[in-house]
């Protein structure tokens, strides 16, 4: 199962949400209201069954797929970050890992809501398994999101 995770302030209806679900129509794009407690239950709640999970997630989304696949690695296939909000708590005061799942990360040089050089030095502490793309963007990735071959990045 796919699954888009989508940020703080955000909604599986918007830009991301939209546009994956145009090159995955299976994929589910829930909304994830109140705290990060309340949001991850509804993540585990989803993700209750099955395992070879493919975990999108951007920024605050993003923190919440990492913990997630730290803490059920035998259900995740792959994780695949946008900006992940790992220099934030609780991420970043009490670090999970290390963790093998297979993670990609993007995150723009110009972000000026995640710092980089935070999330990559977390990011190194905490998945074995990296590969950390520093791409030319903002906070939003959106220009890297359209040009990004998500079937080849989902192993499809």
């Amino acid at each position: 199962m796919k699954i888009f995770i989508h940020g703080l302030i955000g909604s599986g209806q918007g830009f991301k949400g939209t546009f994956l679900r145009g090159v995955f129509p299976d994929i589910l794009t829930p909304d994830f209201p109140g705290d990060l407690a309340q949001r991850m239950a509804r993540l585990e709640d989803i993700l209750s069954e099955g395992s070879d999970h493919i975990l999108i997630g951007s920024s605050y989304g993003g923190m919440m797929a990492a913990l997630y696949a730290c803490a059920h690695p035998q259900r995740v296939k792959k994780i695949i970050l946008l900006a992940p909000a790992l220099p934030f708590h609780p991420f970043d005061e009490n670090l999970p890992g290390p963790c093998d799942v297979p993670t990609v990360i993007f995150h723009g040089r110009q972000d000026a809501i995640v710092p980089l050089d935070a999330t990559r030095a977390l990011a190194e502490r905490v998945f074995t398994n990296l590969q950390f793309n520093v791409v030319d963007d903002d906070h939003l990735l959106h220009e890297t999101v359209q040009r990004l071959d998500w079937r080849a990045l989902a192993g499809a």
